[in-house]
C-alpha cells in the first residue's frame, strides 16, 4: 500500500470523523460569519518530520464543500522543517474553520506515524531485514496508518484478519500445540496462502520447522535464545523466513539489527508514534 484513493470506503472514514466533531453544527463559527466569505489559511510546519497524508488533509475540506482549494509545495514523503510553509487552503471561511481540526488530525497523525516509520527505518540501512508494522492501529483508521508506514519507509504485514495466517499463542493453545495448528491451517487454508507461526521457546522453534510452517515468528526471546533458534531455522530443509517481534521500539531495535532475519515488526509504528506539530494559520478574507 503505497498510495491512498479517495473512494467510498476512505471518503465514509472521513466523513464519520467529520460528524464526530460536527454533530449538528459549528456554533463558535455560524457565530462570527453567518454568510459565505472567501478565505485562505496557510498549512506551517511547526516540527521537522515527514509529511504524510495531504491527500486525505484535501479531502476533508472537499467533503465540506467541493469547491474549496488546497495547494501545496510538499507530496507525501518530503521532508519538512520547522516553520516551512508547505500549503495553502483557499474556499468559504466557514468551512475553513469547520475543517480545521479534523483535517489537521489526519495530517498530524499519519505525519507523525511516518516520521517515526522513517527513524526505525534508517536503524535497518544496509540490512536486508525488512521494517513490519502490525494491526495495532486505531480503530478505523488503519488504512490511514498503514499508508503512512509506508510513507516513511517501512513495508506493511497483512492488513487485516482476512489477509493471511498468523497462529499466535492463542490459536495453538486452542489448536492444541504448534503441530496441530500448522495442519489445521493449511487442510484449511488455500494453496497460495503462507502459513505463519508465532513461537516463544525453543521448543516451539523445533515444532514449527518440523511442521514445515512458511515463516516463524521468534516473539519476546532473548538475544541468546533467538540466535539459538535461527540456527535451528536456517538448518531446516526448507526456505522458511524469519520474524522477530515483541515491544520492539526506537530505542531498542539495534539489539536486533545484526540477527539476519528476513523480517522485524513493530507495533510501536503505528500505536507509539508521536504526532507531528502542524497548524493552519493567517486566516484572512480576500
Amino acid at each position: 500500500m503505497n498510495t491512498i484513493t479517495m473512494g467510498l470506503n476512505v471518503d465514509n472514514l472521513i466523513l464519520s470523523a467529520l460528524r464526530e466533531d460536527i454533530s449538528s453544527e459549528d456554533v463558535s463559527t455560524n457565530a462570527v460569519m453567518p454568510e459565505r466569505q472567501e478565505g485562505l489559511v496557510e498549512l506551517l510546519v511547526k516540527q521537522d518530520g515527514i509529511i504524510c497524508g495531504l491527500k486525505v488533509f484535501e479531502r476533508v475540506f472537499t467533503l465540506l464543500d467541493p469547491t474549496t482549494k488546497c495547494t501545496f509545495t510538499a507530496k507525501d514523503g518530503d521532508a519538512v522543517k520547522n516553520g516551512q510553509k508547505i500549503g495553502e487552503v483557499r474556499g468559504d471561511i466557514r468551512v475553513l474553520l469547520s475543517g480545521e481540526r479534523t483535517a489537521l488530525n489526519y495530517l498530524q497523525r499519519m505525519s507523525g506515524v511516518a516520521t517515526y516509520t522513517n527513524n526505525v527505518a534508517k536503524l535497518l540501512e544496509g540490512s536486508n531485514t525488512k521494517l513490519l508494522d502490525t494491526r495495532k492501529t486505531s480503530p478505523n483508521n488503519r488504512i490511514f496508518e498503514k499508508y503512512a508506514v509506508t510513507v516513511g519507509g517501512g513495508h506493511n504485514h497483512r492488513y487485516n484478519l482476512s489477509d493471511g495466517v498468523l497462529l499466535k499463542d492463542n490459536h495453538i493453545g486452542a489448536a492444541g500445540g504448534v503441530a496441530k495448528a500448522v495442519k489445521m491451517a493449511k487442510d484449511y487454508a488455500p494453496f497460495v496462502r503462507k502459513i505463519e507461526v508465532e513461537v516463544e521457546n525453543l521448543d516451539m522453534v523445533k515444532e514449527a520447522v518440523e511442521a514445515e510452517a512458511d515463516i516463524i515468528m521468534l516473539d519476546n526471546m532473548d538475544n541468546e535464545t533467538m540466535k539459538k533458534a535461527i540456527e535451528i531455522i536456517r538448518a531446516s530443509k526448507g526456505k522458511i523466513e524469519i520474524e522477530v517481534s515483541g515491544n520492539v521500539t526506537k530505542e531498542n531495535i539495534s539489539r536486533l539489527t545484526n540477527l539476519g532475519v528476513d523480517y522485524i515488526s513493530s507495533g510501536a509504528l503505528t500505536h507509539s508514534s508521536p504526532i507531528l506539530d502542524l497548524s493552519l494559520k493567517n486566516l484572512h478574507a480576500i
